[in-house]
């Protein structure tokens, strides 16, 4: 008889590195491996958003940059632009901002204005992504990506191994609420007894 199927698992645990919604201690995490120009990216975010309502304090969310830059050119320029936010502590409004206005995405006035809206130092951030200061990060984000089987976005990992459900509200829910079951509510770490 053949071994059941194992979805690959997560190669870099989350952690303090990481840009997180929920406390350390939810019940179960769901981290996405997302690209802020792919289209299927733009359809998951109001999903993760439901998603995050329904679970409310059982899950912490994690998103790590995927950029397909040879599909889309303004993808790193977002994740760049969404790093440099962070670096000022609005790492979640610029990330919720380039998924509700991907269609703009590029364009620099209008991020601009939205980087002005949210006290952001502008300047700053337009040096730092023009330097690509954040290079470094998002490559580790893609690497750990690829080493846990990433190879399209948007990716997500239940309780430390890839989902491979549909984008969509039940079906990720239902699998979240598997895995919190799992794991005793040991924040997505597997029992070992």
């Amino acid at each position: 008889m053949p071994d059941a199927y194992t979805p690959p698992k997560l190669t870099l645990p989350v952690g303090d590195r990481d840009h997180s919604e929920g406390s350390a201690d939810a019940a179960v995490t769901l981290v996405e491996y997302g690209d802020y120009q792919c289209p299927y990216c733009g359809a998951a975010y109001p999903v993760v958003k439901q998603v995050q309502k329904e679970m409310g304090s059982l899950l912490r969310f994690v998103f790590r940059n995927f950029p397909i830059t040879n599909a889309h050119p303004n993808a790193e320029w977002a994740a760049e632009t969404a790093e440099a936010a962070a670096a000022q502590g609005k790492f979640w409004p610029m990330h919720d901002f380039l998924f509700e206005h991907q269609r703009l995405l590029g364009e620099d006035a209008v991020f601009a204005e939205q980087e002005a809206k949210l006290k952001l130092d502008v300047r700053r951030i337009g040096r730092e992504v023009a330097d690509r200061a954040y290079n470094a990060r998002i490559e580790e984000d893609v690497m750990s990506g690829v080493r846990s089987g990433v190879n399209g976005t948007p990716t997500f990992f239940i309780g430390g191994f890839r989902y491979d459900g549909p984008a969509e509200l039940r079906s990720i829910v239902a699998a979240l609420r598997d895995a919190a079951k799992s794991t005793g509510g040991r924040g997505g770490r597997r029992s070992r007894g």
